[in-house]
């Protein structure tokens, strides 16, 4: 066989497995996709979103008391939850076991809008950036209450990162003696209209 045969010969193997390899890849992006699109799902990011730093709007009409949605800020899952009013009856009851119950603490500051029990602007909505503020995990939703795995007897519904079980309640508020130093942090954000919410920018004068 002469060296050009050789050659062209080895050139329709490598074109072959080039078209194999590329077929390959695609085929594993698109599952790759498939089982990202459960966690993208749950984000909700306007176009505006896009933009680096970009404010975020949210209608949150459809949001049904007890739910909780999320959106992405500036890289950042942003929790919107709309609670009912059992759970905010809950927030005075358990002052006594929170760290920073009025949001004091300045090393994850919190808008003077929001430094109230429910910690937001309207009571029912809660406004707060869903990473522990222990070591940048992300909670999760243990709303029901009553005795359960690594929590307390007396729970009453809330958020536990189970990275190293710090817990919050459902106004974002980090119990004591946990390894999150704060509270979880409040977004600047503020009501455009009764049902459209922006994330990412303060209400101007």
């Amino acid at each position: 066989m002469s060296e050009a045969t050789a050659n062209k010969g080895s050139g329709a193997v490598d074109s072959s497995r080039r078209t194999w390899l590329i077929t390959s890849c695609a085929m594993g992006g698109v599952g790759a996709a498939a089982v990202a699109v459960p966690f993208v799902s749950t984000f909700q990011p306007s176009e505006r979103a896009k933009a680096a730093g970009a404010a975020v709007e949210v209608d949150v009409s459809g949001i049904a008391p007890g739910e909780k949605v999320v959106v992405e800020w500036r890289g950042k899952p942003v929790w919107i939850m709309r609670r009912t009013p059992e759970q905010l009856a809950t927030l005075d009851a358990i002052e006594a076991d929170l760290a920073d119950p009025n949001s004091e603490r300045t090393a994850v500051p919190t808008p003077e809008y929001a430094k109230n029990r429910h910690r937001s602007i309207k009571p029912e909505f809660l406004v707060t950036v869903g990473i522990c503020t222990h070591l940048g995990c992300s909670p999760a939703d243990k709303l029901t209450p009553g005795p359960q795995p690594s929590l307390p007897d007396n729970w009453k519904g809330g958020f536990l990162c189970a990275c190293h079980g710090s817990t919050f309640d459902v106004a974002g508020r980090v119990f004591k003696n946990k390894p999150a130093p704060d509270n979880l942090e409040v977004p600047p954000h503020h009501f455009v209209s009764d049902t459209m919410l922006l994330v990412g920018e303060e209400k101007t004068a």
